[in-house]
């Protein structure tokens, strides 16, 4: 009987819904929309938030905010300046030309913040931009699994290859090993005087064993600014130089970011900066309802390494001291078919963020003779681009009738000056809610502790 109820009280939430507007409104400030209402007691019932609840959250964001207002000033979080720089475009732009000459493929190597950003930046040239000719062929060599590693090198032309090699400390064991790897393979197809012409290293300034080996053998080196963590990194060299080399318009993603940086400093309170709205949402959840699970569920297919980069920030960020809750990446509509089951008849211990596009018409349209079954009478004369908005839609309102929390992300276009805006929203987002946890979104040390555990593996092995 209990459950009965349940289900009628859904079905009435459902039946009440007003239609969304994914539109952004005329004169938006932003690239994007958040539409939060869906995450509160009075729409989707008792997982949602009383407004008491946010209130006294969201006011308590406002110091962080002040201090994000005072370190843009003063420049003491270099992160937030990065927005609005432009006198590095033409030297990236350089190093992105150096780069292609000559080059069939590019093999980027790196692990984390040193190439989730930039995975995340390149995914949008080809799907969503369209076809670019004359790039090579972008590799992000992420992992050390040997066979994946002789994979492709295999499948690579060495003498028309090059390699960036990614460390900001220059001394992470997985891309060091990459590096030395990469560089004796080239150089046992090439030679060792045409090899170092074939790579380029970004760390750090200082003495690190990467740089050493770079400067050993002549390798171009770029300095990865020690004022921005890996994770942070995106808007950097380190995120845009391979998405300029891919052929995104890296301006117009640091332009993207800027609007939001430009939000932040116009806000006079909290309530009218998106990412202080969104962090206040998720640490409430976290508080008052037992939320342990953040799931991000793009409903654009080159946004999905943006869910892996988006993975990182949040777990290294925020999980400390027992504190944080777990992001999840899905993707739709590919996980409405593996998740969604969990996500809607599950534990009610999640909360959802669908960042979702105008796709109505966009595609080509089912011809109406193939569709003349009467089963498929939904389909006839509508594009992949209506299907896939009608269940964008439908995921949202299927959560919300479930009594999950969810908000949208809303895009009216999926380009550069969106992304670069959705990942300085996340970025803001996350030091508000690490401000809100009382822990440090800039550190890891538990990961820390595991490194020093491989070295130290490796080094007694080599005693045995």
């Amino acid at each position: 009987m209990a459950g009965s109820t349940r289900r009628d009280e859904s079905a009435k939430r459902a039946a009440a819904m007003r239609p969304l507007d994914f539109a952004l409104p005329e004169g938006a400030r932003l690239p994007y929309g958040q539409i939060a209402e869906a995450c509160f007691a009075e729409r989707i019932g008792p997982h949602g938030l009383t407004q008491e609840e946010y209130e006294d959250t969201l006011a308590a964001t406002a110091p962080a905010l002040e201090r994000l207002k005072a370190a843009y000033a003063d420049g003491s979080l270099p992160l937030l300046r990065l927005p609005e720089a432009r006198a590095d475009l033409a030297a990236i732009e350089r190093h992105a030309e150096r780069l292609r000459a000559g080059c069939d493929d590019l093999v980027l190597l790196g692990t984390g913040g040193s190439s989730l950003g930039g995975q995340a930046l390149a995914a949008l040239a080809g799907e969503c931009l369209g076809p670019l000719a004359g790039r090579p062929r972008l590799s992000f060599l992420d992992t050390i699994d040997p066979a994946r590693f002789e994979g492709l090198l295999g499948a690579v032309e060495l003498r028309r290859t090059g390699f960036l090699a990614i460390s900001k400390s220059g001394a992470t064991a997985e891309t060091v090993a990459q590096l030395l790897l990469s560089f004796a393979a080239v150089r046992a197809a090439v030679g060792e005087s045409e090899a170092r012409h074939r790579f380029t290293v970004i760390t750090e300034p200082g003495d690190n064993p990467m740089r050493q080996h770079a400067e050993r053998f002549g390798i171009p080196v770029l300095d990865h600014d020690p004022g921005i963590g890996g994770r942070f990194s995106v808007l950097s060299l380190v995120g845009l130089l391979p998405a300029r080399v891919a052929g995104v318009d890296i301006a117009a993603v640091r332009e993207g970011a800027s609007s939001v940086i430009r939000a932040l400093n116009a806000a006079a309170q909290p309530a009218a900066l998106p990412p202080a709205v969104g962090a206040a949402i998720a640490i409430a959840l976290e508080w008052r309802r037992r939320i342990t699970g953040n799931v991000l569920m793009p409903y654009v297919d080159c946004l999905a390494l943006f869910g892996m980069w988006f993975r990182q920030l949040w777990a290294e960020s925020l999980g400390k001291g027992g504190k944080g809750s777990t992001p999840v990446r899905a993707l739709g509509t590919v996980d409405q078919h593996s998740q969604l089951q969990l996500y809607l008849d599950g534990p009610a211990d999640k909360m959802f963020t669908l960042v979702v596009a105008a796709e109505e018409g966009k595609g080509r349209p089912v011809p109406a003779d193939l569709a003349a079954d009467p089963r498929l009478g939904y389909l006839a004369g509508r594009t992949l681009g209506d299907l896939l908005a009608a269940e964008q839609r439908a995921t949202y309102d299927s959560l919300v009738a479930a009594g999950r929390p969810v908000r949208l992300l809303a895009l009216e276009r999926v380009d550069e000056r969106a992304l670069g805006a959705l990942l300085m929203h996340y970025m803001l987002e996350v030091i508000i809610a690490a401000d809100l946890l009382g822990v440090d979104p800039f550190d890891q040390p538990a990961v820390e502790d595991g490194k020093r555990r491989a070295r130290a593996y490796l080094s007694e092995r080599g005693r045995q």
